[in-house]
């Protein structure tokens, strides 16, 4: 049933442009991702990897096909109900951290809120705030903080509505291996503690080990998956696999990660010198 499914996508298609010169970045997407898990989505330039995200999102419309969010379609919703669903129903954290200058902590934080013309819930963002370990910081803003407070406040911005899903487009691409470690824990204790469900691109094999369930993405096709347990093909989740909060389990399963994304490159390279 839809209502098992927190992000549906049937059949999606993306072309730009027509003929001969046409670009086809999604190429018949199937996917259903449960609630409460966690995604990552890998593949190399090109790959498709951003054009599904937006995709997903409700950022873009596909060519053909169908996207549902916690039920929903959203394929053929109107702009202003689509904009009023991403504003109260999508979490998104960018690398760019997208925070507004001039206003607090607090002040992005409820932002979402305030945009869906609903009165800023000051309780909730504190709540969210002192999750991501930023209660003291409220009053300040965006610039009196590191890179790493402000992707906090990201993702508490992209938690203050309790989404349906929260889309992370390279949430560590701009921080350091600490930091980014700091920010990759949050998004799992997001999805452990708080039953989120995030789905995040990413081009780093470590932080895509963090995740439940690993797809990448070849030539706008999911060519393959790997799970926590490292096993690939039609598997169940494994998110309780012992060890599967520890470094060492972490770095084992980043390994894999990246030996499948090196055996998926193989193949292009040789096409492209075929060509």
């Amino acid at each position: 049933m839809s209502g098992d499914w927190a992000v549906e996508l049937h059949g999606v298609r993306k072309r730009y442009g027509r003929g001969g010169t046409a670009v086809h970045a999604l190429r018949g997407i199937d996917l259903t991702l449960r609630h409460g898990s966690h995604t990552a989505v890998m593949g190399p330039s090109g790959s498709g990897k951003s054009t599904f995200l937006q995709c997903a999102a409700g950022l873009d419309r596909p060519t053909a096909g169908t996207v549902r969010l916690g039920g929903t379609e959203i394929t053929g919703m109107k702009e202003n109900k689509l904009t009023a669903l991403r504003r109260t129903r999508i979490g998104f954290v960018f690398q760019a951290f997208n925070l507004l200058p001039s206003l607090t902590v607090e002040q992005n934080v409820v932002l979402p809120m305030r945009l869906a013309g609903h009165r800023p819930d000051r309780r909730r963002a504190a709540e969210v705030l002192d999750q991501v370990g930023l209660a003291d910081k409220a009053r300040r803003r965006p610039g009196q903080l590191s890179g790493g407070q402000q992707q906090r406040v990201a993702i508490a911005r992209a938690l203050v509505t309790r989404p349906d899903v929260v889309f992370a487009d390279e949430p560590t691409g701009a921080l350091d291996t600490t930091t980014a470690t700091e920010i990759l824990t949050l998004l799992r204790a997001a999805v452990d503690t708080h039953g989120a469900t995030v789905v995040m691109v990413t081009h780093d094999p470590a932080a895509a080990a963090w995740a439940d369930r690993v797809l990448f993405l070849s030539d706008g096709e999911i060519a393959d998956h790997l799970d926590r347990d490292g096993t690939a093909g039609h598997h169940p989740l494994d998110r309780d696999h012992p060890g599967s909060d520890h470094s060492h389990f972490r770095r084992a399963h980043a390994d894999r990660i990246a030996a499948r994304m090196t055996s998926l490159a193989v193949p292009r390279a040789h096409a492209k010198a075929a060509a």
